[in-house]
């Protein structure tokens, strides 16, 4: 008798997994993909502002730098289904015309995430995927019929998708260990946060990461005031570190610098030609400096401001950093199954023969900009084949 083969969790890795592990068999009935949702990729329908950002077509070598904690690990599983690859089979396979945006950014050329989580849903099923909507799965005890199992089910992001965390408790099971969980790409909320701030969003800024009192990261790029923090884009960089100093009760500090192309003593030396020495600066004075809406925050965060001070005080803006937004709103969750106990040329357990782990789940999360959809597509499609031909 033929084994079939069950995936928990119908998000980008566990669809990945299921199409490739159907295309490897050549009996898509084989393979059983449980989901506890009515419809499969809810959260792909979240991811990118509604956008998707399916990839980042920056080279390995350049694409390995916005990977944590370990780079190496996912080395083979790009190799196998890179970024060109999966931008590829999306327009010649599923249908979907993509475009590339700053930063290398790819999206769906309509912007519109709905397309990539219906495109892949159509493709398991013209596969024949045996599709198990609405279902969930209470322990690995319950699939002990199927000659292997992928556990594909994200962290615990954005639980209302139903990513509880589930995956975590699998592993456990399977004696695997699972490394300490955290929020990532989330907001970060300063102490004394100023009213004024939310809605406002920062154009070719800097951002400086303190922990203790190191430097331990530094980005340049977009992020906005919201009314939960600093948040999206290069805030999203810095938060993984951030969250992780802050749960270990590290003191943690962001610098916002508002004229990164200027060095202190350039900007000095405008600032001069500008404004007489020594002189309290007037709201009016810091137009040609600030943006509107920034001005009357940046003068509450600087009482006794002056021509002599301005400079350093545009450059070296500290926002103390007291908490994070949790998992309802992280984009990612950071820490997972060791990767230690895990095959990075199969995905397979190296605990437990028949058992695969692929996406989120893993102790492998990347930056904002496509990173961490690849991770899931990469990881999963490598799963899905090792997974079928586990059991050919």
């Amino acid at each position: 008798m033929r084994q079939s083969l069950a995936i928990v969790g119908g998000g980008p890795a566990g669809m990945m997994a299921a199409i490739r592990a159907a295309e490897t068999l050549g009996d898509g009935s084989r393979v059983v993909l449980f989901d506890k949702n009515g419809h499969l990729g809810r959260k792909i329908y979240l991811t990118g502002k509604g956008r998707c950002n399916l990839t980042n077509l920056r080279p390995w070598e350049e694409f390995a730098t916005h990977i944590h904690p370990n780079q190496g690990f996912l080395q083979q599983a790009f190799r196998a289904f890179p970024n060109e690859a999966l931008i590829h089979y999306f327009e010649e396979e599923l249908g979907v015309p993509t475009v590339t945006l700053q930063g290398q950014r790819v999206y769906p050329a309509s912007l519109v995430a709905g397309d990539v989580a219906r495109a892949l849903e159509r493709k398991v099923l013209d596969l024949g995927v045996d599709v198990r909507h609405g279902t969930t799965v209470a322990s690995l005890a319950d699939l002990a019929e199927y000659g292997a199992v992928i556990i594909a089910t994200g962290g615990k992001s954005y639980p209302v998708t139903g990513s509880t965390g589930d995956g975590y408790r699998f592993a456990e099971e399977a004696g695997h260990t699972v490394t300490p969980l955290f929020p990532s790409e989330t907001a970060l909320l300063p102490r004394d946060y100023d009213a004024g701030l939310p809605g406002i969003e920062m154009k070719n800024v800097g951002l400086q990461l303190f922990v203790g009192r190191t430097l331990v990261q530094s980005e340049q790029g977009d992020f906005n005031f919201t009314p939960d923090g600093l948040e999206s884009g290069i805030a999203y960089h810095l938060s993984r570190r951030a969250v992780w100093a802050l749960v270990n009760g590290l003191q943690v500090d962001i610098e916002l610098d508002l004229k990164p192309a200027l060095s202190l003593e350039k900007l000095q030396a405008r600032i001069d030609r500008e404004n007489p020495r020594h002189v309290r600066l007037a709201r009016a004075s810091l137009r040609s400096f600030l943006p509107d809406a920034l001005i009357a925050p940046f003068l509450r965060a600087n009482p006794g401001l002056s021509s002599v001070n301005l400079a350093e005080r545009l450059k070296n803006w500290r926002f103390p950093i007291i908490d994070y937004k949790g998992y309802e709103r992280a984009v990612v969750t950071a820490g997972g199954v060791s990767l230690k106990e895990i095959s990075p040329k199969t995905m397979a357990s190296r605990l437990r023969p028949g058992l695969f782990f692929c996406g989120e789940v893993l102790d492998l999360d990347g930056d904002t900009g496509g990173y961490n959809l690849q991770i899931a597509f990469s990881t999963g499609a490598l799963a899905g084949k090792s997974a079928a031909n586990f059991i050919m």
